[in-house]
Order: C-alpha cells, then structure tokens, then sequence
C-alpha cells in the first residue's frame, strides 16, 4: 500500500490499489430497566453488510462501505468513503440473546439487548415476623 493511500484513502490512487479504510463508528449506549440500546452511526453502509455477533458477553458490530459505481461515469471529484466499519463491546449485563434485535435507518444502527429476568434491577420486600 502506497504512503498516498494511508493518508488520503479517498484518493482515485488508493480506489485503483483497492485500499479500504477502517472506521470505529461512533456511539451512544443508554441502560433502561429491561434492556440495554446501542446507537451506532454507519452512514454509507449497505444494510447487508451488517454484521452483529454476541459471543461470551462480547457484542461486535461490523458493516461494509463500498464504492459507488456508476456506469459511465468519470468522476471529476470522488470523497465518498469506501471501507469497514468494526467496533467490540464488553457487556457487563446479563443478556438474552434470544431476545436481541437490531434496525437500520437513515445510516444509524440500533441493537437492542434485552437482559435476562435474573439481571433486571428489582425491589426486594422485607418482610416482618
């Protein structure tokens, strides 16, 4: 891979040589009482590229961005990035994978993560006598 191609992976010279940027999509993870939801933005994925595995409370969220092409088509400028998106997930709740869900819309990922009955906060009554 050319010096070109890591400092500038848009560029016609890193297409040609068929680099592929790596992007660490950014975030926002909130708790609610029954379940744990993670925004993720991937703008420019394509929907089935998109990969979520939960293994030994590890979630991995992994898409793909790939060129556009356009038939006879030189472009004069070309930015649209092309490459993977990858992030990793230490999940400390106890979570049902049977439960697990995901959508993509408008370029931002939402997995929802249902935790298990036992990990959901709940009051204990104390009783007396």
């Amino acid at each position: 891979m050319s010096e070109r191609c890591r400092t500038n992976p848009q560029s016609r010279e890193s297409e040609l040589q068929g680099c592929r940027c790596h992007y660490q999509p950014n975030v926002d993870i909130y708790e609610q009482a029954d379940e744990l939801v993670i925004l993720a933005d991937l703008p420019g994925a394509s929907p089935d590229s998109i990969e979520i595995d939960y293994e030994e409370n590890e979630l991995s969220l992994k898409a793909r961005v790939d060129p556009r092409q356009e038939a006879d088509t030189d472009f004069l400028v070309r930015e649209y990035g092309v490459g993977d998106y990858h992030r990793r997930f230490r999940i400390g709740e106890a979570v049902d994978t049977e439960r697990i869900t995901a959508s993509y819309t408008d370029g931002v990922l939402t997995v929802h993560l249902p935790k298990v009955q036992a990990a959901k906060p709940r009051r204990v009554a104390v009783h007396s006598g």
